[in-house]
Formats: structure tokens, C-alpha cells, sequence
């Protein structure tokens, strides 16, 4: 029988028998359902996490000289807490050694930052994270003004009391007032507003624009360090192998600077977004994985019970079976017939289970922070396995169909 005919006698089944089809391929819906709905969240935290969290605090193409990882993820033993906390700092001493190591195209920052107290005449204090930065810092990390202007070169050079201030400092310190050229106080030291940076946004429902942004050599720069010390040198190469090249010719200045011997270890890190995201990786392939594993017992069920929906057709159509037979039907078109009969079924529950899944991930993202994208390989994956379950689900029921005798199928009632 040939393959689109045995579609259309499938299809037409279906329709005669809307409401068995239906429940026929509600365990297969449900198995793909949940199949999409779980990639695609576990596909968006990916994401997520890669482009708007750890990609806005590290941005990708560079890495960040530092005492240890700014960004830790997952269960740190308290071990290596210790170990940290007896790591020298990052000092100014330690910039020239660091971009003298660097390939000619390379950019470079330092920043120092912490949580400082805030207030302006308009509203109560608060204590937004002051970031003391060099002047390359905002371009490296791609950050823009919406109002106002970017802070000169001079008044970096000078450590001038400017600043540029966070889209939530600019709501809660001057509400309803534009803000440039205002006074902001940070510690009792008095800032004029300059300019007012792009909004961030937020992750996992923490604000990321509650900062300021405050020459490296102003004054407030104390207020997060002291003397001498920087949280931070970060180095931006012109392509991902030269970041490679860099970081170990860094690598080699900060072991020297630092006088280690070749048997010991680091005491400082090399970060980047790739090293910050190794835990979550891990994490997401596990995800990915149950996701997949999960909704694999409601396709178990499906197709138990397509199964025996099949062996009731077979039972129900033994007479049509044998009418076949005797007109000339080989086994053979038998057996493709219902063979392909549950695949269409397993397939038509499979896009209906695609069609839910996607709507059940855009809800949940709708309703909470958790981000859903949908992976097309999530989609042909789901495509396959209805097909794999058909497959699986209706060769006995076909083999049982084909097996029978056309005298005896002819005589049934």
C-alpha cells in the first residue's frame, strides 16, 4: 500500500472516531507536554543566565583579574572560603604587570565597588553599589547613557565629584525631577549627576540599577577600598583566542608579581563569563536530561495505550480486514496500514502535546521570573519520539491484524 494512502485511511479513522482518537493521544500530549514546557524554561535559564546575568556582570570577551570569583555558583566548601580570605588583594601595584602582559588591541579597566549610603534632598537615604571605575570601564561593558553625558576623560584624570546614577537611584533620589546637574551625596561627599545609565533590567527579580558610577580617583573610591587596593582589573581582547593568549601572558605577569614558585597554585583568579557559568552548565545538562527522562513515563503510558486501542480496532475491523484480504490485499499492506494508523495518531498527540507545552512555558514565564525559550531541537526531538511510540505501540496490533485468516475474518460479525 502506498504511504499516502495509508495516511489518508489513518486521517479518516480519526476523524470516524473523534472522541477515541482523542484519548488515544492524550498519554502521548501529555509525556510531549511536559517535554517542551521543561526544555524550553531550562533552555531560557540558559539563556538568562548567560546573556542578562552573568553576561552583564562579566561581559563576554573579556575576563576580570581578581582575589577571587566575583560570581560563585553552587555548594563552596568552607575550605576554600578560608583559602580565599588569605589571598593578597589586588593592588594598583599590580596593574602595570597586567597590561603590560597584553596583546596591542586589548582595552583594560580597574573597578573598585561595594554598597555605600546614598541621599539626596528629594528622598530618604539608601545604599545603592558604588562603582569607582578607570576610564575605559563603561565602554568595555557596552554601557550607555539615556540622559545626560558619559564623564570625560579629564574628570576621570582629575577624580572629579561626578556621577552617573542607576535608572532605580535616579526614581528613588529624584522622583518626578530631572536629575542632571543635581547634588547626590554619597557618604556626606557631595556629587553632581551627570548622566543617567541604560536600564539593566532585573534577575531573578533583584533590580540591577541600583548603582552609581564614580571616577576611579575621586574621593568616594575610599569609601569602598583602601588605599591602593582595587577589586578588579578587567581586560577586553579583540577576539576570543587572543582573550586566550592574554590570559595566560596575565597569568604569567601576576605569578611573577606575585613571586610563586612553579609547585604553587594561584592565589589570585582568572575570571570570565565561561568559568562563572561552568556550575550552571553542569546544572543544565541534568535539567535538560530529566526533562527528558520525566515526561518519558507519560509516553510509556501513551503508548500502552495506543496499543490496545489498536488491538480494539483490529478486533472491531476483523470482517473489513478480511474483505481486504480477499480482494488481493497482501499482509504486507496490512500491516503497514495500522502500522501507519498509529504513527499518525502518535504524531497528531505529539503537535498537540508541542502546540500545550509552548503555551505552558510562555505562561510560566508570563507569571514568574523564569525565562522560557523554545529549542527547535526540543520540537524535531518530540516530532521523533511520537513517531518512535507510534512505531513501537502499533506493530503488535498490525502483526495481530495481518496474521489473520480471510475465511475466518469474512465470517465475523
Amino acid at each position: 500500500m502506498p504511504l499516502l494512502e495509508a495516511v489518508r485511511l489513518a486521517v479518516s479513522q480519526i476523524r470516524v472516531q473523534k472522541l477515541k482518537s482523542f484519548f488515544t493521544l492524550l498519554g502521548v500530549s501529555i509525556g510531549v507536554m511536559f517535554l517542551i514546557a521543561v526544555v524550553s524554561i531550562v533552555q531560557g535559564m540558559g539563556r538568562y543566565m548567560e546573556d542578562d546575568l552573568v553576561g552583564k556582570i562579566i561581559t563576554k570577551g573579556t575576563f576580570e583579574v581578581r582575589r577571587r570569583p566575583n560570581i560563585n555558583m553552587g555548594d563552596v566548601d568552607e575550605s576554600v572560603w578560608r583559602e580565599y580570605a588569605t589571598r593578597p588583594r589586588v593592588t594598583e601595584d599590580d596593574i602595570e604587570p597586567v597590561t603590560s602582559a597584553l596583546a596591542p588591541g586589548a582595552r583594560w579597566a580597574i573597578i573598585s565597588s561595594d554598597a555605600v549610603t546614598v541621599e539626596s534632598r528629594y528622598a530618604r537615604p539608601r545604599k545603592p553599589y558604588l562603582n569607582a571605575v578607570s576610564e575605559q570601564w563603561m565602554g568595555i561593558k557596552n554601557l550607555g547613557v539615556v540622559e545626560g553625558r558619559m564623564i570625560s576623560p579629564q574628570e576621570y584624570d582629575m577624580g572629579s565629584h561626578v556621577v552617573i546614577i542607576g535608572q532605580d537611584v535616579k526614581s528613588h533620589f529624584f522622583p518626578g525631577i530631572n536629575p542632571i546637574g543635581r547634588e547626590l551625596k554619597i557618604a556626606d561627599l557631595p556629587y553632581t549627576v551627570v548622566g543617567v545609565a541604560e536600564k539593566q533590567g532585573s534577575a531573578f527579580g533583584i533590580s540591577m540599577d541600583s548603582f552609581l558610577i564614580v571616577p576611579y580617583r575621586s574621593p568616594a573610591h575610599r569609601l569602598v577600598n583602601r588605599f591602593k587596593v582595587i577589586d578588579a582589573v578587567v581586560v577586553q581582547s579583540s577576539t576570543e583566542v587572543a582573550m586566550r593568549a592574554d590570559m595566560e601572558s596575565v597569568r604569567q605577569a601576576m605569578r611573577q608579581q606575585r613571586k610563586l614558585r612553579p609547585s604553587q597554585k594561584d592565589n589570585f583568579v582568572l575570571e570570565t563569563s565561561d568559568s562563572a557559568l561552568e556550575f550552571w552548565r553542569k546544572i543544565q545538562g541534568l535539567l535538560v536530561w530529566a526533562g527528558i527522562a520525566l515526561p518519558a513515563i507519560g509516553l510509556v503510558v501513551g503508548a500502552i495505550v495506543i496499543m490496545n486501542i489498536m488491538l480494539v480496532a483490529v478486533a472491531e475491523r476483523t470482517r473489513e480486514i478480511g474483505v481486504r484480504k480477499a480482494l488481493g490485499a497482501r499482509r504486507r499492506d496490512i500491516l503497514s496500514q495500522f502500522i501507519v494508523e498509529s504513527i499518525v495518531l502518535a504524531i497528531v498527540g505529539s503537535i498537540l502535546g508541542i502546540l500545550a507545552g509552548t503555551g505552558l512555558a510562555k505562561l510560566i514565564s508570563a507569571v514568574s521570573p523564569l525565562p522560557a525559550e523554545v529549542a527547535l531541537w526540543s520540537v524535531i526531538v518530540a516530532v521523533a519520539v511520537g513517531a518512535g511510540v507510534g512505531v513501537v505501540a502499533g506493530v503488535y496490533p498490525a502483526s495481530r491484524a495481518s496474521r489473520l485468516d480471510p475465511v475466518v475474518a469474512l465470517r465475523q460479525e
